[in-house]
């Protein structure tokens, strides 16, 4: 794994901001289970589905830079390799196994611990191996996981690391935001490991970890970290899902290798780290069969695409997956009939926000900008397009100077804005999208900031967010102007 510390955010930037959507509606299915433990809740991002999810407007850039006649590649089996078992091991350990301290090169980014190591943990790539010398553990009575990057035992029994990072396998909470873990993309590892045990009951029911040689210095959710210099956006940030294309036929392969391709195309695989092009990790096991893993290297990488799977991003701090319905619960989380989602950028270089509902806009601005100039964050709300009775339109407005936009139900407001600029100071664009004034059952307010620093407004629909920045910044950084409008989750 190649670290690269993140740039750390401007202080009005501070908080990664939170925002919900929901295009479509997956149901959740029982997490996947290893030494007694869920690995990660049900509707962990993880473990949902992603077959009906669009197709990612970047995806065939993409899938050039990592290689489309590229075969996969499952770096895992029975065996070994170069003297070590070919594949990322784990160990499960009571909750009774001693903890010990580990030091670490990136502490500043690491769980401190202690980790419960037993003496023999095996470290992939062996003992002596010089690779990433990953160590997995979990405490199986507390159903909590323990993961190292470049660990080495010492010989007073502590061990030394280039990170780690401790998870809550009941929990959907994230890492920090721009924090590595054991892994570049600031992701666990064990939930992406392909296991015999899995194969072996007929299904995977989890999306796969997988490693490219190139990647952008960016990441998506959930990912936290990214580990490059290259800004072109071409290549895949951290974090990018990709599946098998729905089409491909995987009726000739061996059943062992039909179960791996069958996840492929249901969940997916997570781009979690810099390594060999198309490479799917798992743990190894003899039980597997070498020759039927080796079937997989057939699929190309012209045979995968990329998903956007930013309509299931209930908030940037959690990896639990929106649009979930779980099969025994009938109340889903369905989007409001007749609305459309807004879509959310932000800008490291005019550390501004911008907002639209035009999905081409939207499509366009990822393909053409790289990530620092705009990012896509995700869906920030739903809203309506067209008017209808009892709805306000939302006007909006472009500052060439400022290179900011402005959004305003007021139609005050609106008028004193054009009779008041000239178009090079605020220029006129429209009826963004039409919204309700007031409270309606199922919406939520959106909130409204000015920053006389920024000269720049901000919009969110998180009630805590609103309540930590204006706690947080005096009134010139980020002043509170109330309830703009109110609009769907």
């Amino acid at each position: 794994m190649k670290k690269i510390i993140s740039v750390a955010c401007w202080v009005v930037c501070y908080f990664y901001f939170i925002f919900a959507g929901l295009i479509f509606a997956v149901n959740s299915e029982a997490s996947p289970e290893l030494a007694g433990c869920s690995v990660l809740p049900d509707n962990n991002i993880w473990n949902t589905p992603v077959d009906t999810l669009p197709k990612d407007a970047n995806s065939d850039a993409y899938i050039a830079s990592i290689g489309a006649a590229t075969g996969l590649f499952p770096d895992f089996g029975s065996g070994t390799w170069e003297g070590a078992p070919i594949g990322i091991p784990y160990v499960a350990v009571a909750g009774t196994q001693p903890k010990v301290s580990v030091s670490f090169d990136y502490a500043d980014e690491s769980d401190p611990g202690p980790y419960p190591i037993p003496p023999d943990a095996p470290i992939e790539g062996g003992p002596n191996g010089d690779g990433d010398r990953h160590v997995l553990i979990i405490d199986s009575d507390n159903c909590t996981l323990y993961e190292l990057f470049d660990a080495f035992p010492q010989s007073d029994g502590t061990w030394t690391a280039g990170s780690g990072a401790i998870y809550d396998l009941n929990s959907n909470a994230l890492r920090p935001d721009t924090w590595t873990s054991a892994d570049a993309a600031g992701l666990p590892i064990v939930p992406g490991l392909a296991r015999y045990d899995e194969v072996a009951a007929g299904e995977i029911k989890h999306a796969l970890r997988f490693t490219v040689e190139q990647t952008r210095r960016a990441y998506v959710w959930p990912a936290r970290h990214f580990a490059s210099s290259l800004t072109d956006s071409k290549y895949p940030p951290m974090g990018q899902r990709f599946r098998l294309k729905a089409d491909y036929d995987i009726s000739g392969f061996s059943s062992q290798a039909q179960i791996i391709l069958a996840a492929l195309k249901k969940y997916g695989m997570i781009l979690a780290d810099n390594g060999s092009d198309w490479f799917i990790s798992g743990a190894p096991d003899d039980r597997w069969n070498n020759d039927v893993l080796r079937e997989i290297k057939q699929v190309r990488g012209a045979d995968m695409e990329a998903v956007d799977v930013s309509s299931l991003i209930v908030s940037a701090d959690s990896g639990q997956a929106g649009g979930v319905i779980d099969d025994d619960d009938d109340d889903g989380n369905i989007t409001n009939p007749g609305t459309v989602p807004v879509y959310r950028f932000y800008s490291e270089i005019l550390k501004k926000h911008f907002f639209t509902r035009d999905a081409n806009e939207k499509d366009t601005i990822i393909a053409t900008f790289p990530v620092d100039v705009w990012r896509y964050e995700g869906i920030a709300w739903y809203v309506y397009p067209d008017a209808q009775e009892g709805l306000l339109p939302v006007y909006r407005f472009y500052s060439e100077l400022l290179k900011s936009h402005f959004f305003t139900t007021d139609a005050n407001e609106k008028d004193t804005l054009i009779a008041t600029f000239t178009d090079d100071v605020w220029r006129y664009e429209g009826i963004a999208w039409y919204v309700h004034t007031n409270f309606q059952e199922g919406t939520l307010p959106v909130y409204r900031f000015y920053s006389d620093t920024l000269k720049s407004h901000f919009y969110t629909r998180d009630e805590n967010e609103k309540n930590v920045i204006i706690a947080t910044f005096p009134v010139d950084i980020w002043r509170y102007e109330g309830i703009a409008y109110y609009a769907y989750p």
